[in-house]
């Protein structure tokens, strides 16, 4: 067992919470696309953060990846889902859920959008709060193949993983403990996300 005990001396802390932090970070990331109430975008400018203030040259760049292809998949597998749902005579309690989140308002301004843009619609709106459902139901009303809505929402989840990574990034460099970088970098992150909707209240009151 000498082996062993000299492969435990040799991998260190900083190993073993990469060898954690990734996989749940996607785990996290993959459910929140599934279950959109989790606060994706402020869990990877919290990673961005951590990656930011670790010494390892390839951390950001594997939150990056780790980040946008747990959304890619995510994304995916609740389209996929959806379109069963479409094609079931008694629906399925996935399309029921992305339905509850897409208000008839904001769903046909997405069909609109999406009947005259296409694609760049997709891409858009993982970048504005509460925009993915709307468009996604969108989609699945149109009646676009899985495939097509994959070739859309690769560049959308690239897009989104960058987006929140700087902010992470901007938040953690303005701290020298990684905590306070990612206590600014969430309250960003909350304040990105507010903004559509306090506009959208200003409107009507206006």
């Amino acid at each position: 067992m000498t082996w062993l005990a000299e492969a435990s001396r040799t991998v260190s802390p900083e190993s073993a919470q990469q060898a954690v932090g990734y996989p749940t970070l996607f785990l996290l990331v993959f459910l929140g696309a599934l279950v959109p109430v989790v606060p994706t975008g402020a869990l990877v400018s919290s990673a961005a953060v951590v990656a930011f203030h670790r010494p390892a040259p390839f951390a950001p760049a594997l939150v990056f990846v780790t980040a946008s292809l747990a959304a890619f998949l995510g994304d995916i597998a609740l389209y996929w889902l959806g379109r069963r749902g479409m094609r079931s005579k008694n629906g399925s309690r996935w399309l029921a859920a992305i339905r509850a989140r897409a208000p008839e308002e904001r769903l046909a301004q997405a069909r609109g959008k999406l009947a005259e843009h296409g694609v760049a619609v997709l891409v858009l709106s993982r970048l504005v709060p509460a925009g993915r459902i709307p468009v996604m139901l969108a989609c699945l009303m149109a009646d676009w193949p899985s495939r097509r809505f994959a070739r859309g929402n690769l560049p959308a989840c690239l897009a989104w993983a960058a987006t929140y990574q700087v902010i992470g990034i901007l938040g953690g460099s303005l701290f020298e403990e990684p905590w306070e970088g990612v206590v600014v970098a969430v309250a960003l992150t909350v304040a990105v996300s507010a903004v559509p909707a306090l506009v959208r209240r200003l409107r009507a009151a206006g």
